[in-house]
């Protein structure tokens, strides 16, 4: 932990440390006391860029011990109404305040838009992605270029869901299906934070391994179900990772994602929607009966890592006062 209070001084010594220290990836966590900012000679996000791998947090000065030596949780204006930001990422929001309050200082909120590539394959990981809204598919490529999804991510999951933060490349592509908006942390700055945060890295793994287990769940469904199935299976994974019942997504598209051909993915359309279980127009997808989707998926859908019924419940933190 580094204190500092001078601007000048603040802004040399964190430089000095960042050269020595970012190659081996030491956690540093610079603590600034709040009259640093004053005037605006020195601006938070402008350092945390510069330091991606280092943690700035503020302190108050007026409400911290000797030095502004406390803790995240207990260093703040008195009296003043603090709360962690809310999440409907199930990762972000099953942290406890004090590490979410940290992590914040290094996440980078951004939209999201159809097609936007979160890691390309054979490419080192930039960046992590919280997703809150919107669906991202891990996909295959193979030699002769033809495609399929070997599973969805959204709100559920840290994208790309890497078994270590700091794998040198990743080996498959990921990209948004349907558009949203999400939080980025750099991934040397990730790596940093969780050095010293075994917690966390228990929460990111369990996740990391629910995602995988949805990737083995799918390669069965593909080995032993129909495609109007698979379909439908698909359809309510998209479902629980959004909003309302409309899911914009093309023929195209689905077709792409299931590894067939886009007739088939009509034809099953077709089929789905003579049930009364969906409507499809260009570039849409209505779930008009959920319950009867599911009773049609039957055990496609409804086993670990593809149902979301497992899925932790997100409460609406209070407001925390810190003193």
């Amino acid at each position: 932990m580094i204190h500092a209070s001078a601007p000048e001084i603040a802004v040399s010594y964190i430089s000095t440390c960042y050269s020595n220290f970012s190659a081996a990836c030491g956690c540093v966590q610079i603590s600034l006391t709040e009259p640093s900012f004053d005037g605006g000679s020195l601006r938070l996000g402008a350092l945390q860029s510069a330091f991606p791998k280092f943690i700035i947090l503020v302190r108050s000065s007026a409400s911290c011990g000797a030095g502004g030596r406390e803790t995240v949780s207990s260093c703040q204006t008195k009296g003043r109404a603090m709360r962690a930001f809310e999440s409907r990422n199930l990762i972000l929001s099953q942290l406890a305040d004090p590490e979410l309050l940290a992590l914040e200082r290094i996440l980078e909120p951004l939209p999201l838009p159809r097609d936007f590539e979160l890691v390309h394959p054979g490419t080192p990981v930039s960046y992590y992605y919280f997703l809150e809204s919107g669906i991202a598919s891990m996909v295959a490529t193979s030699p002769e270029g033809r495609k399929a999804e070997i599973g969805v991510l959204g709100r559920d999951a840290m994208s790309p869901p890497a078994l270590t933060v700091d794998a040198e490349r990743f080996s498959f592509d990921v990209m948004m299906q349907v558009g949203g908006h999400g939080r980025r942390v750099d991934a040397g700055a990730l790596a940093c934070f969780l050095v010293d945060r075994p917690p966390v890295r228990r929460l990111l793994s369990h996740f990391v391994h629910a995602f995988f287990v949805q990737v083995a769940n799918n390669a069965l469904s593909n080995a032993v179900h129909k495609i109007d199935v698979r379909l439908a299976k698909w359809i309510l994974m998209c479902h629980d990772r959004l909003e309302g019942e409309e899911i914009e997504i093309t023929h195209e598209y689905m077709a792409t994602m299931l590894g067939v051909r886009r007739s088939s993915v009509t034809d099953a359309l077709h089929l789905l929607e003579g049930q009364h279980f969906i409507y499809s127009t260009r570039g849409m997808v209505i779930i008009r009966d959920r319950a009867s989707l599911e009773a049609f998926a039957a055990d496609a859908y409804d086993v670990p890592g593809i149902s979301s019924r497992d899925w932790p419940q997100i409460s609406h933190r209070p407001l925390a006062i810190y003193r």
